[in-house]
């Protein structure tokens, strides 16, 4: 297979355990990261299965769409959207406590995948195709930092704040979210456990801290006799 043989995945990771296993053995360029990084994950056979299925039917023209498309789910793309939306909220009360949930599930699923991600090693698919890369797949970020997929994570976090819209709003956002999660896998940026790991995560995010940022305030005089 070509992303990747058992055995390739499994030299890989045990030289990402060379540089990273501990401290004295790593790359001085790399040396933050292994410091810091204390678990390393691999790709399981249903990962290989399917990013090789990809590294071999893509084209060039699908890679460039959905390298397009994969900026719907970019943090700095939503969180642009997200402090328009709370801005557009200011003066409109009705929608004002939607816009500031919003806006806090933004940041927290912008910053929650750099921290899991500073402790954890996963190689991105794209670092061990080469026929991918033949047929268009590009290079996405730091190279091992696969898990978990952070615009998944956005996305997640996204189609579980849309319980509050109106049926047909709520269904295509949740639409969008799983389409533009899927580029991910598409564009071999991520392994498929690594997507939905990171769709999973927003969705809890998302509802940990719903009672926090979308409570209800009593009117002032609801407590008066």
């Amino acid at each position: 297979m070509d992303v990747q043989t058992e055995a390739a995945v499994r030299n890989h990771g045990q030289e990402a355990e060379q540089r990273c296993g501990s401290v004295t053995r790593c790359d001085p360029l790399d040396l933050t990261r292994c410091a810091v990084a204390v678990v390393t994950i691999r790709p399981t056979s249903a990962d290989k299965r399917i990013a090789n299925a990809i590294a071999s039917h893509t084209t060039p023209a699908l890679e460039q769409a959905a390298q397009v498309l994969t900026w719907g789910a970019d943090e700095k793309v939503l969180l642009a959207l997200a402090v328009g939306a709370w801005l557009y909220a200011a003066r409109k009360p009705a929608v004002r406590p939607f816009a500031n949930h919003l806006l806090a599930v933004s940041l927290l699923s912008s910053i929650l995948p750099h921290l899991i991600k500073a402790g954890v090693n996963q190689t991105r698919p794209d670092r061990l195709t080469v026929r991918g890369h033949w047929r268009g797949v590009p290079v996405s970020g730091a190279p091992r930092d696969a898990f978990p997929s952070g615009h998944a994570v956005h996305m997640g976090a996204v189609a579980s704040a849309a319980g509050h819209l109106p049926r047909s709003g709520r269904r295509l956002t949740r639409a969008l979210a799983v389409m533009l999660s899927a580029t991910r896998v598409l564009l071999l940026a991520h392994w498929t456990s690594d997507v939905l790991a990171g769709f999973l995560t927003g969705v809890l995010l998302e509802r940990l801290i719903r009672p926090i940022t979308m409570r209800r305030k009593q009117p002032p005089d609801a407590g008066a006799a």
